[in-house]
């Protein structure tokens, strides 16, 4: 053998001599290390998570038909109110001159329809002794009907003006509680395009509920009447419970990723939940009761 391959041979042995040197010494110090435990039995839960928000399950937006300033405002955030209690007033002062020029507007044309039904009558007895003729007659005919819809005409006009006066308090549609106001007194709101929002009401928040949205690899699973348990970042070390009241068909695409609305029923009794509050949920999908652990 030559010198080059007694060489060669020694490095190998050297080298393969030295990792298991290394090798030995790296395992004694890093010995393994074991953890025991009791065996036990309980009850395991398969979920799926998501996420979704709080809100009240009825929400009815209040706002006017009429334009105008802001003059008083009777009902503030998180204030309970009841159905018919006045909320806000706007300044009446441009509805109540609409009323008194629509009561101007009756009187004289009730005026004008008494002096047509008096020259109706007065030809008419002529029309009967024949001593007018019928052409002539038929323009007093048409002048007192005319009179008569101008009436019918300043009846309505004037029930609009005592309804858009009436329209400038705002009164509260639904017993509930008020979680959003929209204006401030003086503010000048108008209604000419579609009617602008003053208060958001919602009816009760005793009953909420969770707009969750569930991938559709998972919506599947998903029945109406599944338990569902969630929490929020308010009271992190509490679990609150729910069930699946809806789900919903129409699905929303984001990221190319379908995702569907899941309706979770919550019950609110001690009032800790507030809307808009962000609930991570678990949908229940199976279980296994004293199962070993």
């Amino acid at each position: 053998m030559s010198k080059l391959g007694i060489t060669a041979i020694a490095a190998v042995v050297l080298a393969g001599a030295g990792g298991l040197y290394f090798y030995r010494q790296s395992d004694a110090k890093e010995a393994p290390q074991f953890r025991f435990a009791t065996a036990t039995k309980g009850d395991i839960t398969s979920s799926v998570s998501s996420t979704g928000q709080l809100s009240a399950v009825t929400t009815v937006q209040v706002g006017t038909q009429v334009s105008g300033q802001l003059a008083a405002l009777y009902a503030d955030f998180n204030d309970h109110v009841k159905k018919g209690q006045l909320l806000a007033r706007i300044d009446s002062t441009l509805a109540y001159q609409s009323v008194q020029d629509a009561q101007a507007n009756i009187e004289r044309v009730n005026a004008q329809l008494m002096q047509a039904q008096s020259d109706y009558d007065r030809n008419k007895k002529l029309f009967d002794s024949q001593m007018l003729a019928a052409s002539e007659f038929s323009t007093f005919q048409s002048n007192l009907a005319q009179q008569k819809a101008s009436v019918k005409s300043a009846q309505v006009t004037m029930d609009k003006a005592r309804q858009n006066l009436a329209f400038t308090n705002i009164y509260a549609p639904i017993d509930g509680v008020i979680v959003q106001r929209l204006v401030d007194v003086g503010q000048t709101v108008a209604a000419s395009l579609s009617a602008p929002q003053l208060f958001l009401i919602a009816n009760s928040l005793t009953e909420m509920q969770i707009l969750a949205s569930v991938d559709e690899s998972d919506i599947g699973i998903i029945k109406e009447g599944q338990t569902a348990k969630f929490t929020v970042q308010a009271f992190p070390d509490r679990t609150f419970d729910g069930k699946v009241k809806q789900v919903r068909l129409q699905s929303t695409t984001l990221n190319n990723v379908v995702n569907y609305t899941v309706v979770v029923a919550v019950a609110n009794t001690d009032g800790k939940l507030m809307p808009g509050m962000t609930a991570t949920v678990g949908f229940e999908t199976a279980e296994a009761k004293d199962a070993i652990l």
